[in-house]
């Protein structure tokens, strides 16, 4: 059973000084921009691995890519069943969130390398994925001040038991029955469904280099 203090008890702590939404926002601003900046690098870039059948790597790069994509949209929808519309009002620290204090982010991570898997290569999957976890580490030091000035000891003491994002699965706890806010759960589904895009993406330049409508400019592994 979860021993933090009520949600109620929770709320008499003083409002934070910083303000959750706009660090979001910023989140999502700065993932735009780095994938934006990442399509156009690609655009002009090929995997060193040819796209055939004979060879085989570029399409099992891929295909990997693609079990990580599906692991991202439904690891974030089942962290979704514990955070949704919680994370102002309570420290939630059960399921997913008692191994590891950001599983969103974590799955997150495996979207971006499934993203950058789609290209075939090696290095823009791993590339996908160090920049995503830049963009994380920045956001997340800004979540950690909003929520420890939010619940104080009760965050501190959290944080120092539980690691930011690598999960401790000696730590896991859970409790039999959920309150489940289901509009927020399906919004972060559709959210999590926005990786799916690489697929097409990652095909459409493909397929625009082989008929020479596309310039390859240099290959990576």
């Amino acid at each position: 059973m979860n021993d933090l203090p009520s949600p109620a008890a929770q709320a008499e702590h003083p409002k934070p000084s910083i303000d959750l939404g706009a660090v979001q926002s910023l989140r999502k601003l700065a993932l735009f921009v780095i994938g934006a900046l990442a399509v156009i690098v690609l655009l002009t870039g090929h995997s060193v691995w040819p796209d055939t059948i004979e060879t085989g790597l570029h399409e099992n790069i891929e295909m990997v890519g693609v079990a990580l994509l599906f692991l991202a949209i439904a690891g974030r929808t089942w962290c979704s069943l514990y955070i949704s519309g919680r994370k102002k009002s309570e420290v939630v620290a059960l399921g997913p969130y008692s191994i590891s204090r950001n599983p969103l982010y974590v799955f997150s991570f495996i979207g971006a390398a499934g993203a950058g898997a789609q290209f075939g290569s090696f290095s823009a999957a791993i590339a996908a994925t160090l920049l995503t976890w830049v963009v994380f580490s920045i956001v997340v030091r800004k979540e950690e001040r909003f929520l420890a000035e939010r619940f104080g000891e009760t965050y501190l003491a959290y944080k120092a038991r539980v690691p930011r994002f690598w999960p401790n699965f000696r730590l896991w706890r859970n409790v039999d029955t959920l309150e489940i806010r289901p509009r927020m759960v399906v919004q972060t589904f559709i959210d999590a469904c926005v990786f799916l895009a690489a697929i097409p993406l990652a095909e459409g330049i493909e397929m625009a280099q082989a008929a020479g409508w596309l310039p390859v400019l240099w290959l990576v592994p």
